[in-house]
């Protein structure tokens, strides 16, 4: 009657060790360690660079206690753990020094990091410990200022490139288009033209102001975005810059960032439970701006550092490793690519797909149609210092999808893809605070987090098994299952845990428990209606399960809700909610009945069972 098969008892005892081994790695702890990671875009990380930062550290006279190279291409790494935190600083400084030889423009990033203990087979198994929030472990925190005067001359620039188009496809001829400032000027001889180009301007672009100027033959016009037009453009360029942080982070893999704006022209990024922090200063950090620009063919190939710079081209050495002279006119910017990927060319050569919108098409066909068998590059500006990524050689007139060729091997080309699809900021940005918040204040958050849970944990198997007996017992050994697979689940997903999700468990803990105490009221009622022990087992179980489900159906539900459409700290809590009754169903149910059944259910004569008092009426 009371007997599980054989395969359930397998069940729970896999579902155990399962959870015991997810749940671990959580126990490890952490050692204080630096992250080395590449500062430039065009700097690849080799496991050469292990030699390297250990010849740094033993010239300086530094213990460490083990370097590892993890990651690929653009987010390869060295890792060096160190004893003490006071050894981690100092380390941190001496490698600074020791592999960048220009500490204004480094070539390195070095920060420091926490590394987990986790012994290395359980992280082949994916035995990982949960990420922790900023309120638990810290994290980082970023402030970042947008440069609103390039959002503008962006803008500017873009009418100024579409007035000259316009007028040149009317035919209306005009002395000169300038750039002052904020403003454009155009020259014109006599006023009927001026008249006819203000008709034809107002009737593309309609957030203009026209200020006409000049007498005889000098007459021009001064065009200004109007006030409204101004504070949109700069609104648009914070969110475009927002967008492409989201993408950015995206591609972090952290889970619940925050990235919203602040004022008019600042952004904060906070990133909960990010271990990899060089890593994520790297990327959100990567104020980059996109550009494809011709070369000029007028240079020849070898002699761009002796030659004569064209008044509009421009020499770059950064990048690619020889120098190449480009034009200062911008085909294209990172604003029009919709989307880029990693593909091998019909030669099955590694190269990268670029998909453009609408815009963007027209811009790139304009700029290649006379232009085949000549080359394009695309530079990377960050903080003001560009880099050639790519030189390639038009081999067609372009459209709104292209490829570029010549990346060299597929390393190359998947990361020139990722930074394209990572998309281009509307305008550079400057982090003016960055902050690690350090652990003691989520230490301290987890101390009184996990007290809470053990008294209550220690409350409830007090109060369980006083009064219950070894039905209580039975309860609490169920109650610690929910707790080891709560935490096994939320490992292995990697989810972020924030105070309120600690809150949660220590609720579902409240909860679980619920679910045993119907299970043993239930046989308590069914040994005062004279039923025996083994019946009133099953009776007891069978007829609890239908409340159980009813009672938890309806909160799951809730917990399914906040899931999906709350956020931060919300969402946290939702997602410890939901699974926490779901491992209580489990446990309160089916390892429950399995302990009860393996204690019980071979005693064929069993006569009583040990439930506490069953009080009978007009018994004494």
């Amino acid at each position: 009657m009371n007997r599980y098969p054989v395969w359930k008892y397998l069940l729970i005892a896999v579902a155990i060790l399962l959870g015991a081994l997810y749940t671990v790695p959580n126990y490890f702890g952490e050692s204080p360690a630096v992250q080395v990671t590449s500062g430039k875009s065009t700097v690849k990380m080799t496991s050469d660079m292990s030699t390297k930062v250990a010849e740094v550290l033993t010239r300086a006279g530094i213990a460490n206690n083990g370097i590892a190279f993890d990651g690929s291409g653009t987010y390869a790494s060295v890792r060096v753990r160190f004893a003490t935190p006071d050894i981690q600083f100092h380390a941190k400084s001496v490698l600074e020094q020791g592999l960048n030889a220009d500490p204004a423009d480094p070539t390195y990033l070095v920060a420091l990091n926490l590394q987990a203990d986790t012994p290395k087979w359980m992280q082949k198994l994916h035995a990982l410990p949960m990420y922790l929030g900023l309120d638990l472990r810290g994290g980082v925190h970023f402030l970042m200022q947008v440069d609103t005067k390039a959002v503008l001359t962006k803008r500017v620039q873009g009418i100024q490139a579409a007035a000259r188009s316009t007028l040149r496809d009317k035919n209306v001829r005009h002395a000169g288009i300038d750039l002052v400032g904020d403003s454009i000027e155009i020259k014109f001889r006599d006023d009927a033209t001026r008249q006819k180009a203000k008709d034809v301007l107002s009737g593309q672009v309609s957030d203009l102001l026209y200020l006409d100027s000049g007498t005889g033959d000098e007459l021009k016009t001064t065009i200004t975005l109007k006030p409204t037009a101004l504070k949109q453009t700069i609104d648009d360029g914070v969110k475009q810059n927002i967008a492409t942080l989201s993408k950015r982070v995206n591609e972090l893999g952290v889970a619940e960032p925050i990235i919203q704006q602040q004022g008019p022209d600042r952004i904060v990024v906070q990133l909960p439970g990010v271990q990899d922090v060089a890593r994520a200063r790297a990327v959100i950090g990567r104020t980059a701006t996109l550009e494809v620009r011709m070369v000029d063919e007028s240079i020849t190939p070898g002699t761009e550092m002796s030659a004569a710079i064209p008044f509009n081209s421009e020499l770059f050495t950064v990048g690619k490793g020889v120098p190449v002279v480009l034009t200062k006119d911008v085909v294209l910017t990172g604003d029009y690519i919709s989307s880029a990927t990693a593909n091998p060319d019909q030669n099955g050569q590694p190269a990268v797909s670029i998909d453009l919108n609408g815009d963007g098409g027209r811009r790139i066909r304009d700029a290649t149609r006379d232009r085949i068998g000549k080359k394009m590059a695309i530079v990377l500006k960050e903080k003001g210092k560009p880099e050639v990524l790519s030189v390639a050689t038009i081999q067609a007139e372009l459209g709104s999808r292209f490829q570029i060729t010549g990346m060299g091997n597929a390393e190359n080309s998947a990361e020139l893809a990722l930074l394209l699809r990572s998309g281009a900021l509307a305008a550079p940005m400057e982090v003016i605070e960055e902050r690690t918040i350090g652990p003691a204040l989520g230490a301290e958050n987890i101390n009184k987090g996990m007290h809470s849970t053990i008294y209550g944990f220690a409350a409830i198997a007090i109060f369980m098994i006083a009064y219950y007996m070894m039905f209580g017992f039975f309860s609490v050994l169920a109650l610690a299952c929910n707790l080891l697979f709560l935490l096994a689940i939320l490992s292995l997903m990697q989810v972020t845990l924030t105070l309120p999700g600690m809150a949660a468990i220590a609720l579902a803990l409240g909860m679980a428990i619920d679910s045993n105490v119907l299970i043993n009221e239930r046989v308590r009622e069914e040994l005062r209606a004279g039923a025996t022990p083994q019946q009133a087992i099953a009776a007891g179980f069978d007829r609890a399960w239908a409340t159980i489900i009813d009672s938890n159906v309806t909160t799951l539900i809730v917990g399914v809700a906040l899931w999906v459409f709350g956020s931060g700290p919300i969402r946290g809590f939702a997602v410890v909610h939901t699974l926490g009754i779901l491992t209580s169903m489990f446990s309160a149910v089916f390892v429950s009945r399995g302990v009860v059944n393996l204690w019980y259910g071979r005693k064929k004569k069993l006569q009583s069972i040990a439930i506490g008092t069953v009080w009978v009426p007009g018994q004494k």
